[in-house]
């Protein structure tokens, strides 16, 4: 401490800055406010926080297609109700199709950070695969329904049943054309940093999907069937 320094009043000293939130630097490197002496966070935190935003407004405008659904299930217009035209013998395959992949997903994730490129490229082939034999029987389910004269324009039932499920047929067919995207990225670029991160991205994209198809399956057509 200089003398100047410690002939000064009390009130007029520099006080210690424990939270290192001065603009001082050392030998070590600057100090920036708010940030200590680690800087701004990676990259791969960033991508991460923004992918969980967008995964969370998803999510509430599914809750939104719910809540419609809730509020209309009983107007039938002297139409089928779900009792009618639910099979759960298929609802049950395409449930377990899409359970089992994200569990094959899990296991490409597990190949990524191993860094085993074949083993990765199997299981996004059999997640691949599991969706889209699910995306079939969905689409089979409506083309049967629209055949009986059935569809979104014969009741409000109807319709919010197209809306929800169907929006989430379009969520299953855009995470399956991303997962050829990320088939062919690590093929032909590897494992660079970037290409990891979109990966966990649609790890994470896929995982949800099969949250909001549990909620699906329970709400729309076990409860359905009652």
């Amino acid at each position: 401490m200089s003398d100047a320094t410690a002939n000064a009043p009390i009130a007029l000293r520099p006080r210690p800055d424990p939270n290192h939130l001065g603009h001082t630097g050392n030998r070590e490197g600057s100090r920036a406010p708010g940030r200590g002496t680690g800087g701004p966070a990676p990259k791969r935190i960033v991508v991460g926080y923004g992918f969980w935003v967008f995964i969370l407004s998803d999510i509430i405008m599914f809750a939104a297609l719910f809540a419609a659904y809730a509020v209309l299930r009983g107007g039938t217009a002297d139409g089928p109700s779900g009792r009618d035209i639910f099979d759960l013998d298929t609802v049950a395959i395409e449930t377990g199709c899409l359970l089992l992949s994200s569990f094959v997903c899990g296991l490409a994730t597990l190949a990524l950070s191993a860094r085993r490129a074949l083993l990765f490229q199997a299981a996004m082939a059999g997640t691949f695969l599991l969706g889209a034999g699910f995306l079939a029987l969905e689409m089979r389910e409506f083309a049967g329904l629209l055949a009986r004269g059935d569809g979104p324009d014969r009741s409000a039932f109807l319709s919010s049943f197209f809306t929800l499920v169907g929006c989430h047929g379009l969520h299953v067919a855009a995470g399956l054309l991303w997962l050829l995207t990320m088939m062919a990225q690590v093929l032909t670029k590897g494992f660079r940093a970037d290409i990891l991160r979109r990966t966990m991205c649609f790890a994470l994209f896929w995982h949800a999907l099969d949250i909001i198809w549990v909620a699906v399956f329970t709400i729309v057509y076990l409860m359905g069937v009652l």
